[in-house]
């Protein structure tokens, strides 16, 4: 299956869906030309189409097309109308396209909504200095003054990335969504394929400060998780772990994709790092009975069911 990104390989589904995803494809001459995995389930009675855990990106592939901007605008129109024809019965519909697919006009003719989200990128890391010379004064301090009392290691588990992963989610007063099956899924799948790394920031003392684990493509880097010891946020480990996974990209010859969030305090971390803010789509819609039902559900059903829009 050819794809955008790591997200939309089988490998990755299956490990974060089992079973439980589909694609549907769009064929000419014996070719897959147009495909869109989805992961259909239901929710409280509902049929919801919506991303897996831990996949940030998932929406429609199209061919690449050397035509010119007209024809592969219809083009686009004609393929995306069957992708959306081939869709099983649903309730409620998100989707976030990977940000080198800008055209969602097919889907609002079709009466979906859209809103934009942002990710922030490195394209160019050949000239490491200049990486470094562009990040923000108070993110070199930190990596600095982490540099003089924490070492980097990345021969510990999974398990300890997500032991603190859980500690920063506890500290914001919110619930870690992902489960450890998941996550050991995913890490035994990409370990397969020499497909991630895992970052460590330890003290003399042996405390691990901070943890981030990082996946791989042909093409980018994608910081995937990670998180830090409440009580040890101040000795900078978190940039400097950034900081190391992104040398790590730059070694592969691949750009860095913070996989950026929409919670402010956290963009405002990645933003120091002198990335790209790169938009995406979210293609969202809702049918009417299911906006009705929604109106009359208790609020921790509507959560699970209906993301909150940024």
């Amino acid at each position: 299956m050819t794809s955008y990104c790591i997200f939309q390989e089988p490998w990755w589904l299956d490990a974060v869906a089992g079973k439980n995803w589909r694609s549907v494809d769009v064929v000419r001459n014996d070719q897959i030309v147009a495909r869109m995995p989805i992961v259909p389930s239901r929710r409280f009675g509902f049929r919801v189409i919506r991303q897996p855990p831990l996949t940030p990106t998932l929406g429609p592939w199209m061919q690449p097309s050397t035509a010119s901007a007209a024809k592969r605008i219809s083009r686009e129109k004609v393929l995306f109308n069957e992708l959306i024809d081939q869709l099983p019965a649903w309730d409620y519909f998100e989707a976030n396209f990977h940000h080198g697919l800008t055209n969602w006009l097919p889907f609002y003719w079709r009466g979906f909504e859209q809103t934009t989200r942002y990710t922030y990128i490195l394209n160019d890391l050949l000239d490491m200095e200049k990486v470094w010379c562009g990040l923000q004064e108070s993110v070199r301090r930190n990596i600095r003054k982490a540099r003089k009392v924490l070492s980097v290691r990345t021969d510990l588990s999974v398990e300890r990335v997500l032991d603190l992963t859980n500690m920063t989610f506890s500290r914001q007063g919110r619930r870690l969504s992902i489960t450890r099956d998941l996550v050991r899924r995913i890490d035994a799948a990409c370990a397969a394929r020499d497909a991630r790394r895992t970052f460590f920031a330890e003290d003399a003392q042996g405390r691990v400060h901070a943890a981030l684990y990082v996946v791989t493509d042909a093409n980018f880097a994608y910081y995937l998780f990670g998180g830090a010891d409440p009580d040890l946020r101040s000795s900078g480990a978190q940039n400097l772990l950034l900081w190391e996974a992104v040398q790590f990209a730059s070694g592969k010859s691949l750009k860095f994709d913070f996989e950026g969030s929409m919670i402010e305090p956290i963009e405002g971390v990645f933003r120091g790092f002198g990335a790209l803010q790169v938009p995406y789509l979210q293609i969202y819609a809702v049918k009417p009975l299911a906006k009705i039902l929604v109106q009359i559900l208790p609020r921790d059903l509507i959560r699970s069911l209906v993301p909150s829009r940024p």
